[in-house]
Parts: structure tokens; C-alpha cells; sequence
């Protein structure tokens, strides 16, 4: 039976770049000729994305899988936790949803999985040569020392274990050590070999340091990886979106300003339009960042009754009809097309402890919670607005992850006819369009990856101002994951990491 050989990214903490180290690993070892997958047995993210099954796992380990130009599976990520409010997170085993848990409610469950982690490693190695795996946090929680996502894992698989601290954070020398030290003995054994990420500087300059843990653990720092600016790659989970709530283009003629939910989910949704030349994107944490804009987006969300009652609070929802009573164009993706609508009701507690909400009423569409979450992917065709002209409308590809069924009030006005799902023929409506035109909503995910849709977009914003359409060009993702796995096949030492893999 074929056993591929393993090799596990852990971390001094979170977001330290493990999602993005093994992404690029994914990308060095298929160069080579190995067929090469991912692996996390538990991601904790409102960032996902859907399988060709209509399967949902976490956003990291499908951006791994692309990078290792293969089709994401479930067995690459068996348990997706989505935080939810009030310490619960909506638990998905096996890429569908099993329930919505206090963390204490899944603390007693996560031991009952263990056979599942395996079962899916066990189909990993069976299938490929090599098995990029990545960790969680931190190996040395001290009160979580039976986790289910690090040391536990790299014993299953037998994996070799790489360290990465944060040296933009400062302090990655303590880092390093502190959790070295922290370790059981069994497990610091595992380690064999230390990457510093995100440096400004001259590697040179860390000699001295690394020397010393060399020379304390006898394990060497493989190396350096430099800080890399604007990569057009998804990251694991709003975390990171801290640093980039204001992006602004060279020469930006036109504003968008997107919501920033305290439950938003898939912000990476907007990754593209990040990158579009002339324009300047911003993630608002508060009412005053929408003024200004040209276009709002209300992003998805995995809590819409409460984000839509935070928007309330905060003022956002008087900011909002203020724009588009102004004929501002308002776009709402899943979640936010649903707060765009008249109503929402939750009979089933599915998402709030709240039956029903009014929406902010600017769409021709209801949204009901079921007790079955709809995932999805999806090829679309856009009605005539914004995104498409009477005379052309190319197909578009999407992605669909709610638990709220939404319901047009007016079946002329919607914004695009889905004509396929998971593969298969199908034929429905998707989203709402306001009777002035200036307002949508969709339901899919993913429609900014379509060329067509971003230019078509910054077009209509260009063109309400007198501006010329928009002709800008981005990298391909197939070209950023190329150009990171450039820099850390060279900035690291590939010779000794293939040694310590045994390939």
C-alpha cells in the first residue's frame, strides 16, 4: 500500500504564516514531480470554501490544493469550527454541519474524532506522495496539551515537524525557545528544523541567534523568509484583515468601502479588487469610513441577525440607505444580500436566539433559515445591470455556503440565473436588484475571481463619474502562487528540508 511521506508546518502562535508556507511547499514539491496534497485536521475560520461535492472545508487548505494543482477534498480539512457569538461556533465534521456548540460542548467531543482525522490521513497518504500538513496555533498550549491539531497529529503521520515563529511581531528568538521548552520531550524531539517569517532586513543580521538555538536544541533554522508584500493569495480567516482595512492604488479615481461585519466571513471575496489598478479599497469599521465612497459592499457573514443588529447600532444601516438614496450603487454578497432585504426569519434558532428581523429593505427578497446549509459550487450568467449588458453575458463561476434561503418578492429582478450546480444542469434565480437599478444582492461567493464581473464593476463607477471604462489587468493566483513559492524555495535551505522529509 503507498505511505507518503509527511512533513508538518506548525507555529510559535497564530498567523505566523503557516497557511502560506505550506501553500508555497505545495507548489515547490509538485514542481518537482511529487503529487502532493494538504492537510488540517481542524481549522477554526469563517473563511471556507466548497469541494466539487458541494463539501464545505476551510479556506487555507483549498488555496493549498490549488497550489498543488489538484481539486480540494474533504479529507484535506475533516473539521471546520465557524465561531459564532456568545463562545459557540458552528461544527462541520466531514464537510457538512453537525451542530452549533458552546466551546466547552466541543471540547468533550473533538477526542470522539480522532479515528476521523485518521481515516482521512490515511487517504491521503494512500493517494499521494507527499502530505504538506499544517498545525493550528500553537504546539504548546500548556491547557490544551490533548489537542487534536498538532503534536497529536504529527505522531499519526509520523511527520517531522517545522517551527515557524513571527519575526515582525518581535521577539521570534523567545518565541522559538519558549515553545521549545514547553514542549514534552517526546514532541521538541519532533522538531527538525526553525523558520523565521516576515523579516525587513538582512538575514545576516540574525546569526547570532540562530547559532544559539542550534546549539540548544541542535536543531538548525532552515531560513529566513522575507516580509511579501500584496500577494494576491486568500488568507485563512479574518485575523489578518487588520492589516489591510485601507488598500489604495497609484492614481485611485474611485472609493470602495466594504463593511467590516464582526462576523464577516469570506472577506476574501474582495482579494481581487484589492489588486485592480486606480482604486482604493477600504474595510469600514465604522459609518464615517463609507462616506466618500463610491460603491459599499455588505460582505457575508456568518451571524447575519447580529451583524445586521450591530449595523444598526453603529449607524451603518442610516449610512447605507443615505447612499443609496443618493443612487450610490450598493452590492450585498450572501449575508449582506440578505440584510439588504425586507425580512428575515430564523424559526429554528439556527443562527440567533431572534425569530425574525426586518431587513434594511432595499431589495425585493426575504430570507428564511432551514435546518439544511446549501453549499455549492456554481456557473452563473448575470442579468442585464451592472454586471452585464442586454447583448453579453458570459458565464461566471461562484460558489454558494448559507443556511438562509432567500425568497424574491419580485421574480423580474434578479441578479443572476445559476445554470449549473455541483456540475449538474439547474436553472434558478439567484439575488435581487432594486427597482432604481443601483442596488444588488447575490447569494454567490467567489464573483470578483471572474474578470468580467470586477470589470464590468469599476466600469459602472468609472462611468458615474466620467471617467473612461476600466482596463486594468491582475496576476493570475496560478502566478502568485509561482511567485511565493519562488521566494521560499530561496530563501530557505531545500536540501536539508527534503533530507529531513526522506525524499
Amino acid at each position: 500500500m503507498k505511505r507518503a511521506k509527511t512533513v508538518m508546518i506548525q507555529g510559535t502562535a497564530s498567523s505566523v504564516g503557516k497557511s502560506l508556507i505550506a501553500a508555497a511547499l505545495c507548489r515547490i514539491f509538485r514542481d518537482e514531480g511529487l503529487s502532493t496534497a494538504p492537510f488540517k485536521s481542524q481549522n477554526m475560520a469563517l473563511n471556507s470554501y466548497v469541494t466539487p461535492e458541494g463539501l464545505e472545508i476551510g479556506r487555507a487548505q483549498a488555496v493549498q490544493a490549488e497550489a498543488a494543482r489538484i481539486e480540494p477534498r474533504i479529507e484535506m480539512n475533516p473539521i471546520l469550527l465557524k465561531p459564532e457569538p456568545q463562545m459557540r461556533s458552528q461544527v462541520v465534521v466531514l464537510g457538512k454541519p453537525v451542530g452549533s456548540m458552546h466551546w466547552s460542548e466541543y471540547c468533550a467531543m473533538a477526542p470522539t474524532l480522532k479515528d476521523t482525522i485518521r481515516g482521512c490521513l490515511d487517504k491521503l497518504r494512500a493517494s499521494y506522495d507527499i502530505v504538506v500538513i499544517e498545525g493550528a496555533g500553537s504546539p504548546a498550549e500548556i491547557n490544551l496539551r490533548d489537542d487534536i491539531v498538532n503534536m497529536h497529529v504529527a505522531k499519526l503521520a509520523d511527520a517531522p515537524v517545522i517551527l515557524v515563529g513571527d519575526i515582525d511581531k518581535g521577539g521570534v528568538f523567545a518565541q522559538i525557545l519558549g515553545t521549545m521548552e514547553l514542549l514534552e520531550a517526546e514532541d521538541r524531539a519532533r522538531v527538525r528544523g526553525f523558520i523565521f517569517n516576515k523579516f525587513h532586513g538582512e538575514a545576516v543580521l540574525l546569526k547570532s541567534g540562530t547559532d544559539f538555538l542550534r546549539e540548544r536544541f541542535g536543531v538548525p533554522v532552515l531560513g529566513v523568509l522575507p516580509w511579501i508584500d500584496r500577494l494576491r493569495i486568500a488568507d485563512e480567516d479574518s485575523t489578518l484583515l487588520h492589516t489591510r482595512m485601507r488598500i489604495h492604488q497609484p492614481d485611485a479615481a474611485i472609493s470602495i468601502s466594504v463593511v467590516k461585519l464582526p462576523f464577516i466571513s469570506n472577506y476574501d471575496d474582495f482579494l481581487p479588487l484589492e489588486h485592480e489598478p486606480g482604486g482604493s479599497l477600504r474595510y469600514a469599521g465604522n459609518a464615517h469610513d463609507l462616506e466618500g465612497a463610491d460603491a459599499i459592499i455588505i460582505p457575508g457573514t456568518k451571524s447575519t441577525m447580529s451583524d445586521l443588529a450591530w449595523m444598526r447600532r453603529e449607524g451603518f444601516a442610516d449610512a447605507i440607505r443615505r447612499h443609496a438614496e443618493r443612487g450610490g450603487l450598493l452590492l450585498g454578497i450572501c449575508g449582506g444580500c440578505q440584510i439588504l432585504g425586507e425580512t428575515i426569519e430564523d424559526p429554528y434558532g439556527i443562527e440567533s436566539h431572534e425569530p425574525y428581523a426586518q431587513g434594511l429593505g432595499l431589495l425585493p427578497l426575504r430570507t428564511r433559515f432551514r435546518r439544511k446549509k446549501s453549499t455549492a459550487r456554481v456557473l452563473a450568467r448575470a442579468n442585464p445591470g451592472w454586471f452585464a449588458s442586454k447583448e453579453d453575458s458570459p458565464q461566471i463561476s461562484g460558489y454558494e455556503i448559507h443556511m438562509g434561503s432567500v425568497t424574491p418578492t419580485d421574480t423580474d429582478a434578479p441578479a443572476f440565473t445559476v445554470t449549473s450546480r455541483n456540475g449538474e444542469f439547474a436553472r434558478y434565480a439567484d439575488g435581487a436588484v432594486s427597482s432604481g437599478g443601483n442596488v444588488i444582492g447575490t447569494m454567490l461567493h467567489g464573483i470578483f475571481e471572474n474578470e468580467s464581473i470586477r470589470t464590468a464593476l469599476l466600469s459602472e463607477l468609472r462611468r458615474s463619474k466620467g471617467l473612461a471604462p476600466h482596463a486594468g489587468t491582475i496576476p493570475s493566483r496560478d502566478a502568485e502562487y509561482d511567485r511565493l513559492a519562488a521566494i521560499v524555495r530561496n530563501s530557505i535551505d531545500m536540501e536539508a528540508l527534503r533530507s529531513i522529509i526522506g525524499i
